[in-house]
């Protein structure tokens, strides 16, 4: 009983093998054809053509005014009057608006006091002066005087006619005198110098009520520019801070509408296609499905300033490009609207950086790379790539390497490696990019059928990942 048990086992066993392996040759065998019809890789193709390409960079960035003025407070203290609103038409040299100019007021008289007591203080300096040098000619007088009588005490001295005190008085009053001489002399120098002192603070003083004047002056602000007021940043009632080091509260700013740019921001890798009258294509996010055009008019030479938090070296590094629209392109637009473009509103920028014509071209997604075996690696990390398409030819597919030139959105110039008689795998990218081998049997569908067949084995992948 347990040997004929044995046997029923066995059999079972060697049955499941061989289905198993039955299984295992009908898969086999209909993918490679021996039997039924071949399963291969379902790609589709796509004629090398020749056409025009144009090679763009894509950048965004906002509208603004090519030309924008601030205007900002050079002094502090309340608005007062505010003569112009958001959107208002000025003129170089309209008064837009007041600061309180009470405190402005008070420091000129201040000033004027000031420098009157200056002035003063020279004056009198100059006539104490004055009566410095007649007290010193005097002196002089008496001095000439003195020596004279020393001269003749010593003759009678000699002539044993006066006593030798008589001398020595008068040579006491000649000393005496000199020294009130030199004293005054001391005295006048002073004098000198407080005269040219007070001179010093006359100029102070005259300076200081400049600047008094000055300030008032700058209560009462005016349009640096005819243009429109595009930003107002105070209101009536409101206190502004103004110095002359430095920038003041923003009051408003006054924008030139005649010309409107678009600031854009262009990676480091794209920069160096970009030049100077490059013609651009300008989408406003405010006007759907309509285009403007525009050319490049600036480019900076410097990388955008991303702030101090912005240290880390993989932050992606941008310059800034500006690029004028076109009047003639939105022209139509000053019909229904006064100011067609509002400064921030947000746009879109294809640079056109090079175009070419008649130029072979295949779909950008046909194009690949492989690692290239040939070539001997001098370090072990490196990676030797090369370019290729695979072309099509009698059901099979076969690797041409390819050299690339510029592309557009669609298409890919080749510039080596095609002579435009061929057919290249155009998709799917997955089976270019990683199945897909020399040589290799293919089946051509239309794109239509792949994708369609494709969204299918996505929706089943889907169904199965939410089953599992």
């Amino acid at each position: 009983m347990a040997t004929k048990q044995k046997s029923s086992n066995l059999l079972r066993n060697i049955l499941i093998v061989l289905t198993l392996f039955l299984i295992i040759i009908a898969v086999t065998g209909k993918k490679l054809g021996w039997f039924g019809k071949a399963e291969f890789t379902k790609v589709a193709v796509e004629k090398v053509e020749r056409r025009s390409i144009i090679e763009t960079v894509a950048a965004t960035g906002k509208v603004y005014p090519e030309l924008e003025v601030k205007v900002s407070a050079d002094v502090s203290g309340e608005v007062v009057e505010l003569l112009v609103q958001e959107g208002d038409s000025v003129k170089a040299g309209q008064l837009l608006a007041k600061i309180n100019p009470d405190l402005y007021e008070s420091a000129i008289e201040r000033a004027e006091a000031a420098v009157n007591a200056s002035k003063s203080g020279k004056a009198n300096a100059e006539v104490g002066i004055d009566q410095v040098k007649a007290n010193r000619k005097q002196l002089e007088t008496q001095l000439a005087n003195a020596q004279k009588t020393l001269k003749r005490s010593q003759q009678l001295l000699n002539e044993k006619v006066i006593a030798q005190v008589e001398l020595d008085n008068a040579e006491l009053a000649v000393k005496n005198i000199e020294q009130q001489i030199a004293a005054l002399d001391a005295q006048l120098n002073a004098t000198f110098k407080s005269i040219e002192g007070a001179g010093y603070n006359v100029k102070s003083a005259e300076a200081t009520l400049k600047e008094a004047r000055d300030s008032y002056k700058r209560t009462t602000i005016y349009a640096p520019m005819s243009g429109i007021v595009s930003k107002l940043g105070v209101e009536k009632g409101e206190r502004v801070v103004g110095t002359t080091q430095m920038s003041g509260t923003e009051i408003l700013r006054i924008a030139n509408f005649a010309n409107i740019e678009v600031r854009v921001d262009v990676s480091e890798n794209d920069i160096l296609r970009v030049n100077i009258g490059d013609t651009a294509t300008v989408e406003v996010d405010a006007y759907l499905d309509r285009k403007f055009k525009g050319v490049v008019t600036e480019i900076a030479n410097s990388a955008k300033e991303l702030g101090l938090g912005a240290v880390s070296t993989n932050q992606i590094t941008n310059f800034t490009v500006h690029v004028r629209l076109l009047p003639n392109s939105y022209a139509d637009l000053y019909k229904e609207f006064k100011f067609p473009f509002r400064p921030g509103m947000s746009a879109s920028v294809d640079i056109q950086t090079k175009k070419l014509n008649n130029v072979l071209t295949v779909p950008i997604q046909a194009v690949t790379t492989r690692e290239d075996s040939t070539k001997e690696k001098t370090n072990p990390e490196d990676v030797n790539l090369y370019e290729l398409v695979f072309v099509h030819d009698q059901g099979k597919v076969h690797i041409q390497k390819v050299k690339v030139g510029i592309q557009d959105e669609t298409y890919i110039e080749i510039i080596d490696g095609l002579t435009g008689n061929e057919e290249v795998v155009a998709a799917p990218y997955r089976a270019i990019s990683k199945k897909l081998k020399n040589d290799q049997k293919v089946t051509v569908v239309t794109k239509e059928a792949l994708y369609q067949k494709e969204n299918i084995d996505a929706s089943k992948d889907e169904e199965n990942g939410g089953k599992d």
